[in-house]
């Protein structure tokens, strides 16, 4: 019998932090790779860091970054 999805969440909340990258890891691999996307968000980032260097944009810290989106999304 499989397990609700909630209670998979609550599960892998409880884990460490090194045990929920692991598990990430784990489930993103097992979706296999798609060579096309990886190639364009490779191309994506390397656009980004070229903004960055260039002075057009510059890095936000993660919780600067959710707290933005947060506040778009109201």
């Amino acid at each position: 019998m499989t397990k609700p999805i909630d209670v998979l969440e609550a599960e892998a909340l409880s884990l460490s932090p090194a045990e929920r990258s692991r598990l990430v890891d784990r489930l993103l691999a097992s979706l296999g790779h798609d060579p096309a996307w990886e190639q364009a968000w490779s191309e994506e980032a390397d656009r980004r860091e070229a903004r960055i260097a260039d002075g057009q944009a510059q890095w936000v810290d993660g919780a600067e970054a959710v707290a933005r989106v947060r506040a778009a999304l109201k």
